[in-house]
């Protein structure tokens, strides 16, 4: 490890420059949104990869789903997600995600998912139901997938891009040089591919973005050489952010990139045509991922209002658009009933089968 990352590398336990202190998480917005998580048995890559921006995504009412269950069948150098054999497989799971989008008022979801290498499809019919099921019971919100790279198949993207998600984002994660360390059982070349055909299947409808991290002993040219990799293969939105090792058991540091460096990084990307960066040692994939792309309209609901204005009901079937809630009762989004649910999920589920 160290003939690659280099003697030099920082203490787990070591102190953190400055700007990386963040406000704990405890607000009223993030209880109230922790427990609809919980209630509705759902997984976040919030949760999971334990993502510094918890409380401030979390207090603002927004959150990434990671649906197909917490165990990865990879394991990434860098990752907190655990890796093991998966054992999820809820049918009913793409009506949850789309029933709690609904309650939060999200105008983006970003929706992701473990590595499921054991699937036939490697997850890509989950991705579907939960984009249809989103579209049908908050359709006035945009949908932000965050996909693996389905082992290079072209077939299992095909699905997900015949959905037409607002945004495809998949994460290349570090420059290619360590891939072999850090991102064991995938390749860049592959992840690029990905990229490249999504942009070609999804056209001018869908938005392609990728990620990547800093601080594993990466050169400036070696970003910008990456950076460059990624807009021949269409990539239209781009986010850097500063690796975080989560354990002694991950990847350790090399170094901390100055704030000052990714706003370099920032501007090189700008150079090279990038529509949209966001480039910060806190940024991760999903971070303000509503401000990356146009949005139609405000955030609604009970977690994504302003404070000091009246809720407004998420779009679904069976309400007016942008109507106001009566005070002290419960929004229409939240009413949907359980039966109704499976119904949506059983014919989205169909559907796909028949894909």
């Amino acid at each position: 490890m160290l003939e690659v990352l280099g003697p030099e590398v920082q203490p787990h336990r070591g102190r953190k420059p400055p700007w990386f202190k963040v406000p704990a998480p405890g607000g009223p917005r993030y209880r109230e949104l922790q427990q609809l998580i919980q209630t509705e048995n759902l997984h976040t890559v919030c949760q999971e990869a334990a993502c510094p921006n918890i409380g401030e995504c979390w207090q603002r009412g927004t959150a990434t789903f990671m649906i197909l269950g917490d165990t990865c069948t990879r394991r990434c150098g860098f990752c907190n997600v655990k890796t093991g054999k998966p054992t999820w497989n809820d049918p009913l799971e793409p009506a949850r995600v789309g029933r709690s989008v609904a309650r939060m008022g999200l105008r983006h979801a970003v929706i992701t998912s473990v590595d499921r290498d054991d699937l036939p499809d490697y997850g890509a019919s989950a991705f579907v139901g939960v984009i249809r099921q989103v579209r049908q019971q908050a359709p006035g919100c945009k949908v932000e997938v965050l996909t693996p790279d389905f082992r290079g198949e072209e077939m299992p993207l095909a699905k997900v891009i015949a959905e037409r998600p607002d945004v495809f984002n998949h994460n290349v994660e570090v420059v290619p040089r360590l891939y072999p360390l850090a991102r064991r059982g995938s390749k860049f070349e592959r992840s690029c591919r990905v990229l490249r055909n999504a942009k070609e299947m999804g056209g001018e409808e869908v938005v392609t973005k990728s990620g990547l991290m800093v601080g594993l002993g990466e050169s400036f040219e070696e970003m910008v050489d990456t950076l460059g990799a990624l807009r021949e293969h269409h990539v239209q939105v781009l986010t850097i952010g500063q690796y975080l090792r989560p354990t002694e058991q991950h990847l350790p540091i090399v170094r901390y990139w100055h704030p000052d460096e990714f706003k370099a990084l920032e501007g090189a990307a700008y150079e090279l045509g990038f529509e949209h960066v966001a480039a910060g040692p806190l940024v991760r994939s999903s971070y303000h991922a509503d401000e990356h792309v146009r949005q139609q309209q405000p955030g609604s609901g009970p977690l994504a209002r302003v404070p000091g204005t009246t809720p407004r009901a998420a779009d679904v079937p069976g309400t007016t658009p942008g109507a106001t809630d009566i005070p002290g009762t419960t929004p229409r989004a939240a009413q949907l009933s359980e039966s109704a649910a499976v119904a949506e999920v059983s014919d989205a589920l169909a559907k796909v089968a028949a894909v």
